[in-house]
């Protein structure tokens, strides 16, 4: 959108200023061009902290709605908690602001797809904040799959051992009630990975997995928590692929937290992270134990490296040029659908033990 030139200062608002919604703000204040001139929060503390974030005056609101309604923002960027996206963003879609909003797009398949349908005549651009696809070592073994480098793919297999789920106000994420569950609150990044790599819609799902190891106890915050801290979950996608998941939530003595391998006729790409290592193997150039292997690093370029090792900053760069563009979004409101419902019928598979078709619930 250039004036006479140059370009202007993209105007942000954030609604929801607990740590993503600041993550968000500090992101968008290393970008060129972009400024965060509102946020809001009903809660007190959060909004200091994204006040303070800001490291300047800020007009801040404790009602979300007065900010739309301000005049003060060319985009939003919603990070509330998960059971009020589908309300927050609802009154977002109404108005002619872009719009990122924070995974998972909602805590239900339904409400998902009132979402999309709310979407779907919209102008504005409307984006889904899916920010693994962007981690370096990623998004190059996405590059390297979709240059053809295994062949078709045929299966996806992904790792993920990490720490338990960070304290959040009022423990809101301890609870399936509040997130939709671990396979939908956590996992929709690696469900979005499955379909983007596979390239293919998934068609059936089967799960296992339980509360293992972490729990809250019940106290003044409500009752205990009831979130998954383990599973393994099995998709079949349309195209013959498959792709799998192996979740540990209390496995943060690892070496990397997330393992991600793409096998097809030509060969094999997998990506470590936070090694930030890629290995590459083709059938017939390559052996077992003689794969290429790169170290990719870190991208140290990048002026905000944040949670997700300058992902989340690479996401607004791409955010902002669809916004100047008029492009659309890398990660549409359908691809959010399809996250949260393959970890819909996740759950559902492991509550009902047995394989889930994904028509029963689209």
């Amino acid at each position: 959108m250039p004036c006479d030139g140059q370009p202007v200062t993209i105007r942000y608002g954030i609604i929801g200023t607990g740590m993503m919604g600041v993550e968000h703000i500090h992101n968008i204040r290393a970008l060129p061009d972009a400024s965060v001139t509102a946020i809001a929060d009903p809660h007190r503390p959060s909004l200091e902290a994204g006040a303070a974030a800001c490291g300047e005056p800020i007009t801040r609101f404790d009602d979300y709605r007065e900010l739309l309604s301000s005049d003060l923002c060319d985009a939003v960027v919603v990070a509330t908690p998960n059971m009020t996206h589908r309300d927050v963003l609802a009154d977002v879609l109404a108005t002619d602001l872009a719009a990122l909003i924070e995974k998972p797009l909602g805590i239900t398949v339904d409400e998902c797809k009132q979402l999309v349908a709310l979407g779907e005549h919209r102008d504005a651009l409307t984006w889904v904040g899916l920010e693994y696809r962007y981690i370096p070592a990623i998004a190059i073994l996405i590059d390297h799959v979709h240059a053809g480098m295994v062949g078709d793919v045929q299966m996806v297999a992904m790792r993920e051992h990490r720490f338990p789920f960070l304290p959040k106000v009022g423990d809101w994420n301890r609870s399936t009630a509040n997130t939709g569950g671990t396979l939908v609150e956590k996992c929709c990044h690696f469900f979005d990975l499955m379909v983007l790599l596979t390239g293919s819609a998934p068609v059936r799902v089967f799960a296992t997995g339980s509360q293992a190891v972490n729990r809250i106890e019940a106290g003044e915050l409500g009752p205990a928590g009831d979130m998954l801290d383990n599973a393994f979950v099995l998709v079949d996608h349309e195209s013959g692929a498959r792709s799998m998941l192996d979740l540990c939530m209390f496995a943060e003595a690892s070496l990397n937290q997330e393992e991600l391998s793409v096998v097809g006729t030509e060969g094999k790409v997998e990506a470590l992270v936070p090694e930030h290592v890629l290995r590459i193997g083709r059938r017939g150039r390559e052996a077992l134990g003689a794969v290429h292997v790169h170290d990719v690093g870190i991208d140290r370029s990048i002026p905000y490296l944040g949670h997700h090792y300058g992902s989340s900053y690479v996401e607004h760069q791409h955010f902002l040029e669809a916004f100047r563009t008029g492009a659309p979004p890398q990660v549409s409101l359908t691809d959010g659908l399809l996250s949260v419902a393959i970890g819909q019928a996740a759950h559902q598979s492991i509550d009902e033990g047995r394989p889930i078709a994904l028509d029963e619930i689209l």
